[in-house]
């Protein structure tokens, strides 16, 4: 019990000098965060102290050091703006949608007056009156209708509300326990990161591991090249670039594994919730081996992720039973050379 009090209090103090460390989920976060930014500075520091050939090679060609400093500058850019994005909750998506619904109401119903005081009637105001009162009310059933719609008809909605966040969940939608919101097109939550990855920052996700295992893979270059040239003057300088070394290849090891997964996801439009839990899910029970129900084609699906998805939210519909069987069937010469496939 003194230990639980201790705790507490020393919660309240933290959160009362620093809001933001309040929550020990987001002093986790931060900690991590921390630590992935001492580490990038730790491997580059290391690598500038102990290596003289490095040091007199930036003399002679500043360039290609700067080229390496730049891509450890964007990367860690790249991390802090992943982070701090938003992955696409339906909470943000619900109030958006509404809000539109709203101002076209507004605005239609404007557009109704202006026309009812042209021919002289004097029901305009009443009718603008009672469709403000209703405007609270037909958002949510707007939102209602726009996901059931997505939704095969006969479906009902009691298995597409939330029993955490309490509202209509649209298809590829889970609930983060962690962030304790739903979030479309869940992929994960990134401990990393500190966030769930969705539809809304996927893309910003696979670019900042794209650019993590170019700047490791730099760096574990210059390790290797410094222990061909210097590995027998300091056995401790080797021992810890030897070390380091090590570390950096099990993350490299990681990270390509990590960009290649997730680059077979981008081209065939899956989640790694749906790839893993395809089983428990129900709308993907019924989804024949090796069939991408959501797929439109590499291209397609390349052109959403890069120019589409981190800017405007897309709720997908299930696919019909026709559209399941006509992407089951295999693809023959024809379809090859007329580009189905793609």
């Amino acid at each position: 019990m003194a230990v639980s009090i201790c705790r507490s209090s020393r919660d309240r103090a933290l959160g009362h000098c620093f809001p933001c460390l309040s929550d020990p989920a987001r002093r986790s976060s931060l900690g991590l965060k921390v630590i992935l930014v001492m580490l990038h500075f730790i491997y580059a520091a290391i690598l500038f102290l102990f290596d003289s050939d490095l040091v007199d090679k930036t003399k002679k060609e500043p360039w290609y050091t700067a080229l390496y400093l730049l891509l450890l500058f964007v990367t860690l850019v790249q991390y802090f703006i992943t982070s701090g994005s938003s992955p696409g909750y339906v909470i943000d998506v619900m109030r958006a949608s509404n809000e539109t619904n709203v101002i076209y109401r507004k605005s239609s119903v404007a557009s109704k007056q202006s026309a009812s005081s042209k021919n002289g009637s004097l029901d305009a105001m009443v009718e603008g009156f009672q469709s403000s009162r209703n405007f609270q009310g037909s958002t949510s059933a707007s939102w209602t209708k726009l996901v059931m719609d997505l939704y095969p008809p006969g479906t009902s909605i009691r298995t597409c509300i939330c029993s955490y966040c309490n509202v209509e969940q649209p298809p590829r939608t889970k609930h983060c326990h962690d962030c304790d919101k739903c979030v479309l097109q869940f992929d994960h939550h990134c401990v990393w990161l500190g966030i769930c990855i969705g539809q809304g920052n996927h893309c910003r996700f696979w670019w900042y591991i794209c650019e993590e295992s170019a700047l490791c893979l730099w760096t574990a270059t210059l390790y290797i090249t410094y222990l061909k040239g210097n590995i027998s003057r300091a056995w401790w300088k080797d021992a810890i670039m030897i070390l380091l070394l090590i570390t950096l290849s099990i993350f490299i090891i990681f990270l390509l594994l990590l960009l290649l997964f997730h680059s077979y996801l981008v081209m065939t439009n899956q989640t790694t919730y749906e790839l893993v839990r395809c089983r428990r899910i129900p709308y993907l029970r019924g989804v024949p081996e090796r069939v991408y129900p959501f797929s439109r084609g590499v291209c397609r699906n390349l052109y959403d992720f890069c120019c589409v998805g981190s800017s405007i939210y897309s709720l997908e519909p299930l696919p019909s039973a026709e559209e399941l069987e006509e992407k089951s069937r295999p693809h023959t010469c024809l379809d090859v050379l007329t580009c189905r496939c793609c």
